[in-house]
């Protein structure tokens, strides 16, 4: 089919598009700033047009000829987003009636019934309801919280589970929830494409777990390997006092925390599973909670931190992160990156690599090493003793010091994952690239996920040192190469 996407440029619209791909339609989307998708492999294969979803003329331009029209977008960082979020529905559902769309897919909210509705629930659900008056059959399809990387709601709860041992919480977070994992959104997205013409109407989606925002917690530390997080619920905190705090210890920003928290002052749970009388249950079933939370942490746990979304294919998990997400979502990794021209051929600073270590050093202030290497021996850990089996010549999976090499690629890239007692996960990547002339950039990156608060504090702890350790590499391994070659250093 033919279809056009509102909002590809967001987090479930970011995601629906390969998905919808795969399946065989031909996508357009309309976007203001269109250089947000300049990253992702779906670039060639789709149509962009510029414009807004208020512009009544660059929305006629998007739903020319196009069969079914997916609504992801929302204004919820703006003040008076209630009015643009009616006016452009409105603008959009006039211009799928005109242009002959045969099918409109709306992802909205769950509705509470016989509760006072928060802004941006009664928002959602106003759009809806201007989509399924509009002349057009509509899905609206109605979520809660949606578990994966990016999802603004996920990465709040993420953020205040690993920054918080003890939290004083208000009395909404013993409110029920039902989340849903992202994989299953886009399932029924997809599939709502090939409804019946007659289905007009909204569809609650929801996984098979119902929780308190308390136990999503908890059991969201469960999974991600943090202690049990103490909660001390107290009747005094508002939503809008709720948003201040969470402003302050996570990156979420505070005009988009206002509003989801507003929401979670409703219980959102799934009225019914009718859905299921025209869609078909993803295979093997919904997606449990901490199934869910799993896959949103598999880029950290599988240590897949030196890939950039834009080399994979449209196989690419949903629950990753993506180029188009905001800059605070995909949780916490801290980053220490250099890199420094030299005029040393790529295959010598390649062999400097490669010979990192035991007996060769590290190639900057050996002291602090050596003292790093006995704190960890005396707290239980390898320290440095270990050394390395060939002075020369390293292979996946052997131990280098308190490190182990998981992958290398010779002669371009060696990643090293820390062993060594930690309050998170760590890795030392150092990697060559010809620069066309006979010399080379030589890259280093330092990443540290940080597991709790304990890792956010020493990752601070450590960072005014790292000039002299990580810079001293840096301008040591090129130094070196450059001496076995015996050519003017660049310094």
């Amino acid at each position: 089919m033919k279809c056009v996407v509102f909002g590809a440029t967001g987090y479930i619209g970011g995601r629906l598009v390969p998905a919808l791909l795969a399946a065989g339609h031909e996508v357009r989307v309309l976007a203001r700033t269109p250089d947000k998708l300049d990253e992702v492999p779906w670039r060639s294969e789709i149509e962009v047009l510029v414009g807004d979803v208020t512009d009544e003329s660059s929305v006629a331009a998007a739903v020319a000829g196009r069969q079914v029209l997916y609504y992801l977008v929302h204004s919820l960082t703006r003040r008076d987003f209630t009015q643009i979020d009616q006016q452009a529905a409105a603008t959009v559902a006039a211009a799928a009636r005109a242009a002959g769309v045969s099918r409109i897919v709306y992802l909205g909210g769950i509705v509470p019934e016989r509760q006072l509705l928060s802004k941006h629930l009664a928002s959602r659900a106003e759009v809806g309801e201007i989509f399924r008056s509009s002349g057009v059959p509509t899905a609206e399809l109605r979520a809660a919280v949606i578990i994966g990387s990016g999802s603004a709601s996920f990465e709040m709860l993420r953020y205040l589970s690993e920054r918080l041992p003890a939290m004083v919480t208000p009395r909404w977070v013993q409110n029920r929830i039902q989340p849903i994992a992202v994989r299953d959104v886009l399932h029924y997205l997809v599939r709502a494409a090939e409804l019946p013409r007659e289905v007009n109407r909204a569809f609650d989606i929801g996984g098979p777990d119902v929780f308190t925002y308390l136990t999503m917690m908890h059991r969201y530390a469960a999974v991600a390997g943090l202690p049990r997080r103490l909660m001390f619920p107290v009747p005094v905190l508002t939503p809008w006092l709720s948003a201040q705090w969470v402003d302050l210890v996570t990156p979420v920003p505070r005009a988009l925390a206002v509003p989801l928290i507003e929401s979670l002052v409703n219980e959102v749970v799934c009225h019914d599973h009718d859905i299921a009388g025209y869609i078909d249950d993803p295979d093997g079933g919904l997606t449990p909670y901490e199934r869910s939370v799993e896959l949103a942490l598999s880029r950290i746990r599988n240590s897949e931190v030196s890939t950039r979304w834009s080399d994979a294919s449209h196989g690419v998990a949903p629950s990753d992160p993506l180029p188009t997400d905001p800059d605070w979502s995909g949780g916490s990794l801290y980053e220490d990156h250099r890199e420094r021209h030299t005029h040393a051929a790529p295959e010598t600073v390649w062999r400097i690599i490669e010979a990192i270590g035991g007996e060769n050093g590290w190639y900057s202030f050996p002291l602090a090493w050596s003292v790093r290497g006995w704190i960890d021996r005396l707290s239980g850990g390898v320290g440095l003793r270990r050394g390395r089996k060939d002075t020369h010549r390293l292979h996946p999976g052997e131990a280098l010091d308190w490190w182990r090499v998981e992958h290398i690629d010779r002669p371009r890239l060696l990643r090293l994952r820390a062993e060594m007692r930690l309050p998170g996960l760590a890795w030392l990547e150092l990697a060559v690239e010809p620069d066309g002339d006979g010399g080379a950039t030589y890259r280093q990156r330092a990443i540290f996920q940080p597991r709790g608060l304990a890792g956010h504090i020493y990752w601070k702890a450590i960072s005014p040192f790292h000039d002299i350790v990580f810079g001293g590499m840096v301008r040591n391994i090129t130094g070196t190469a450059e001496r076995d070659e015996q050519v003017p250093s660049n310094r």
